[in-house]
């Protein structure tokens, strides 16, 4: 069953309508054709209609559609040659992190992605893409793997934030994520990385520092979700879309204060609408600014990517 969202209702009435307008074109064999490329082209406006105007809330509620792309996904549809690694080498192997070194149009590279998994007894076992210690561990680790033999390293990201429970601060939820963001920003290779769902707090930062930074078109990218600081704030759920507008957590919002370096267009309606065109999307970018980075010396690449992150957020006053 496909999920529909409230502000996709006009779009799915007048699919209904094709539909049936079809069943009885097909049960009587009258010709319909002219009423059908009416409701097309009907349905066609009303959906450039809806997808530009979204709200901060309905592109919140886009990034989570459950038959949204995930990593292995994208690893399926832009890679060669997959080869998972397993473990942190310390506690054990986090389900909600995954990666390996894999081939992209013939060059080899490391991906690590969060991955949410398909359906419940899957997003069970991935831990709904919630990484503990060990899964930002393992992802050093394979980042420093990659460093050693000189490979660039792709990340996707989509959580919504790192597993908050008692166990994981126990295990230093904190000092894991911060020791990424210490060794990312100084590592000597080309770093991308792919905001391709939701993008929350420091679950995100955790594999998010890298040379470029996209976001995809209904995608999120936040200090918190909406329905958390909508409880912080209101005390109630009851104004996430409130939230989501205040906190300017669109990808253009994203763009505009510099915190990210660009936007990749979605298929209408979202990447779940064509899941082969966003990933060949979002493949020529990987193509094209690998070839870029490695044309430059490594250390000039670092400390762009160093001066890129210190420069977010300040503020000059005359």
């Amino acid at each position: 069953m496909t999920t529909t969202f409230d502000f996709e209702k006009p779009i799915a009435d007048l699919q209904l309508q094709i539909d049936k307008v079809k069943q009885v074109s097909d049960k009587t064999k009258v010709d319909m054709s002219a009423t059908l490329a009416e409701l097309e082209a009907k349905i066609e406006a009303t959906r450039q209609n809806v997808y530009s105007n979204l709200t901060g809330w309905q592109k919140v509620q886009i990034s989570r559609h459950p038959e949204r792309p995930y990593t292995l996904s994208y690893i399926e549809m832009i890679c060669d040659d997959f080869i998972e690694m397993h473990g942190d080498r310390t506690v054990r192997d986090d389900k909600a992190i995954v990666g390996g070194f894999a081939s992209i149009a013939g060059e080899t590279v490391m991906v690590i992605g969060h991955q949410k998994g398909i359906n419940t007894k899957m997003r069970q076992y991935r831990n709904f893409g919630m990484a503990n210690p060990e899964g930002y561990r393992k992802a050093l680790r394979l980042m420093k793997l990659a460093e050693k033999f000189n490979k660039p390293i792709v990340t996707f990201i989509d959580t919504p934030g790192a597993y908050p429970g008692l166990e994981a601060e126990e295990r230093g939820q904190g000092e894991a994520i911060a020791r990424n963001l210490l060794e990312m920003s100084v590592l000597k290779v080309p770093v991308l990385c792919f905001i391709v769902g939701e993008g929350a707090s420091g679950g995100a930062l955790g594999i998010g520092i890298g040379d470029r930074v996209y976001m995809l078109e209904h995608t999120w990218y936040s200090v918190i979700s909406p329905e958390s600081c909508s409880s912080i704030l209101w005390r109630s759920w009851d104004f996430k879309e409130k939230a989501a507008d205040c906190l300017k957590l669109t990808a253009g919002d994203m763009y505009k204060n510099k915190l990210i370096d660009g936007i990749i267009e979605e298929p209408l309606g979202g990447a779940h609408q064509n899941p082969e065109q966003m990933a060949k999307a979002v493949q020529a970018r990987i193509i094209e600014d690998l070839k870029e980075l490695k044309s430059k010396d490594i250390e000039v690449v670092i400390n762009e990517r160093i001066e890129k992150f210190c420069a977010m957020g300040v503020v000059v006053e005359s």
